[in-house]
């Protein structure tokens, strides 16, 4: 494969009938040992726990679009967390939370740009940094602010939203109709980037960035302006997932708390193909997968409990065969990971 080819993956079934497959399979595996009652609560929980992997890898999309690979969006997810619990434990308010997250992710958005943008450096290596960085950073704040015992400290986080009283419909109702302010802002985002880079002129703008930098140099276009742009942007959803992870998904803080959903984030925007559709259901499919080993946990079965570590592995591993065995062609961006330099 020649470097201007970009990055491909073959196999024979197209995406959408591997992702439906691919949560058919939770769903019916979840019917087996999960009781009656609490499915409900598996398909709405498989949602929420999507939300901050759906923002992560929007954001990581616009950034690979643009033309820059950023794992340090592991970090940015990391940093949000933080900055979000912080805010609201001090002052209450979960919108100067939310703000505060988006900040902070776009901090690191800023130190991604200033070395990779403007003084070229490489970029893998700087993401990693940033990751590093992050975590250094959120557990020496942590525990000089909250000490060793700040994982008991606790906030009031977001909301459900019972919509019109429609979370009651049997099975599907909590899924769809009782989630969090962030889950359903997430779910817009995804459509509302789908319009743009379909519809208008700075989606065709970010794809030619991408995809031939020089050309798009050539016709008039700032490579490096909107390619800081990306990185702000995705800065501002990473530290959204964040606040997601920490003021939606529990109401507390804890070192590390990103877990790898940054990593993974960069997975389900090849899982989807770079589309941000296909980056919306990729992420639903590993929600469902991450509810269902949670589910499996706290079954009746004690064989299942009693290998727990196990369970955990599973929303990697299914992920892991996914994409090896379902996705079809997919091809990034050809100038994904490469700097711009004009002559």
């Amino acid at each position: 494969m020649s470097p201007s080819s970009g990055f491909s993956f073959r196999g024979s079934p197209p995406l959408l009938p591997a992702l439906s497959a691919a949560f058919v399979f939770c769903v019916v595996a979840s019917l087996f040992v999960i009781p009656r009652s609490q499915f409900e609560y598996f398909l709405q929980s498989s949602v929420r726990i999507s939300t901050p992997l759906i923002l992560a890898a929007l954001g990581e999309l616009v950034a690979e679009k643009a033309g820059l690979i950023n794992i340090g969006v592991e970090g940015m997810v990391l940093v949000g967390a933080f900055a979000s619990f912080a805010v609201v434990s001090s002052t209450g308010a979960l919108p100067l939370g939310v703000v505060a997250a988006i900040l902070s992710g776009m901090l690191l958005g800023s130190l991604f740009g200033i070395l990779c943008i403007s003084r070229r450096h490489d970029q893998i290596v700087v993401g990693a940094a940033l990751n590093f960085l992050a975590l250094g950073t959120t557990g020496l704040l942590y525990r000089s602010l909250y000490g060793a015992t700040g994982s008991t400290k606790t906030i009031e986080p977001f909301a459900e939203w019972n919509i019109l009283g429609l979370d009651g419909i049997p099975c599907i109702g909590p899924a769809v109709f009782s989630q969090t302010t962030l889950t359903y802002a997430a779910i817009l985002l995804a459509v509302s980037i789908s319009f743009v880079f379909r519809k208008t002129r700075i989606g065709f703008n970010l794809e030619a960035v991408g995809e031939h930098p020089r050309a798009a140099d050539a016709a008039g276009l700032s490579v490096n302006g909107i390619r800081w742009t990306a990185i702000l942007f995705e800065g501002a959803l990473g530290g959204l997932a964040g606040s997601a992870l920490a003021l939606s998904l529990s109401n507390t803080f804890n070192e590390g708390m990103s877990n790898g959903r940054g990593f993974i984030a960069i997975a389900v925007v090849i899982f989807g193909r770079w589309k941000p559709l296909g980056v919306l259901a990729a992420a639903l499919f590993f929600g469902s997968a991450e509810s269902l080993q949670l589910q499996l946990q706290a079954t009746e079965l004690s064989w299942l409990r009693n290998n727990y570590p196990y369970l955990q592995m599973l929303p990697y591993l299914v992920t892991l065969v996914v994409l090896v065995a379902a996705v079809g062609r997919v091809r990034a961006p050809s100038a994904l990971g490469r700097h711009y330099h004009r002559e």
